[in-house]
């Protein structure tokens, strides 16, 4: 896997990491930030790539810095 797929693929799981560990289901998050669920599904899956207004939206909701979404340590 290219080192740039992988760090998408790395930045889509901490997204949903973080989502799981507030307990919000995809559904009442993606709500919360003002996107669809399949939207979402997308992002925490590799299939989209969130713009960075939209990360910075994550960050805010989840209660975390932006830099904890890019934490590539396995």
């Amino acid at each position: 896997m290219a080192s740039e797929d992988k760090k998408v693929m790395l930045l889509a799981r901490n997204i949903a990491k973080y989502r799981k560990l507030k307990k919000l289901s995809q559904t009442k998050f993606a709500m919360e930030i003002e996107i669809s669920r399949e939207h979402l599904a997308k992002i925490e899956t590799g299939g989209r790539h969130p713009s960075l207004l939209l990360l910075f939206k994550i960050a805010k909701t989840l209660g975390i810095q932006e830099k904890d979404l890019f934490d590539f340590e396995e």
